[in-house]
């Protein structure tokens, strides 16, 4: 069974417009999900909505939102008032301006969806500004409401439709000041650099996400099979960290060579001849 749309309204270029549809680019369908049981029973939880003050539960048809003025006190906004809000691009895909890609900070890059035509009649608007967009090589920024938020999404063109990935606001993201400024600012001698750039040469390769492998999940996914047919669970057993710790020259020797650095090595320093006391660690 198709998908049904997340979000159905109009892709408008200047006086061009057609119907369009956005379907999410990614999915968790495939992903392992846990529900809250009774250990005793066996039979699944539900949830229930309880008011903070009088720990009575509350029916569905007597939910609604509040915004918080002040600690306790709330002003309500129920639907037809959120619609109120209505701007253009509540059913409308409104392109401002097309930029490079490569100037498109990935740190905005938030989630994909596809774009397509939700109507015959607008297959060639739809060609005519996606064929548009891919001879000048360019991205389309362009408004959108979702959800009661409005959203800035970049278009581009994707096979024989459109990729449209909604991006942060500036308010959204953190500075990175605070969290570089203890780094300290030094150039690392030549020969490590070289050392560490024919690494980088030897591990070189192509995006292939046909490659990327969640062992987590298939070790979970082991798990719940092997649970299921009634076997015992043991907890992995506890590892002493290797406690060598060496030259950072010979880590990446070594690392040229493809061998390993006397003792395991887990880590490496520039200071020659330090120790640390071993702890112990869980195994992964």
């Amino acid at each position: 069974m198709a998908a049904r749309p997340y979000w159905k309204g109009y892709l408008k270029l200047s006086l061009v417009s057609c119907p369009v549809a956005l379907y999410p680019a990614s999915t968790q369908a495939e992903k392992t999900h846990f529900h809250q049981i009774n250990t005793r029973s066996g039979n699944r939880l539900r949830q229930q909505m309880v008011d903070e003050e009088t720990g009575r539960v509350v029916e569905r048809d007597q939910k609604g939102r509040g915004y918080e003025l002040s600690k306790g006190h709330y002003v309500p906004i129920d639907e037809d008032e959120l619609k109120a809000v209505e701007i253009e691009s509540t059913h409308t895909i409104d392109i401002d301006a097309f930029v490079p890609k490569q100037e498109i900070d990935e740190r905005y890059i938030e989630k994909p969806y596809y774009i397509v035509p939700n109507d015959e009649s607008g297959e060639d608007a739809f060609g005519v500004v996606r064929d548009a967009m891919q001879d000048k090589g360019k991205v389309a920024l362009a408004r959108i409401v979702m959800a009661h938020r409005e959203h800035v999404i970049a278009i581009q063109p994707f096979g024989k439709g459109l990729l449209g990935t909604t991006l942060r606001y500036p308010y959204e993201l953190r500075d990175s000041t605070a969290y570089f400024r203890g780094i300290r600012k030094k150039r690392m001698p030549k020969d490590m650099i070289s050392l560490a750039s024919h690494i980088l040469d030897s591990k070189a390769g192509h995006f292939d996400p046909s490659r990327f492998k969640d062992q987590y999940e298939n070790a979970l996914k082991a798990l719940v099979r092997r649970k299921a047919k009634g076997k015992k669970i043991e907890p992995p057993k506890e590892e002493e960290e290797p406690s060598n710790v060496i030259n950072l020259m010979e880590a990446l020797r070594r690392s040229v060579q493809g061998g390993k650095a006397r003792g395991g090595v887990k880590r490496a320093t520039r200071a020659k001849g330090a120790h640390r006391s071993p702890r112990k660690r869980k195994a992964g």
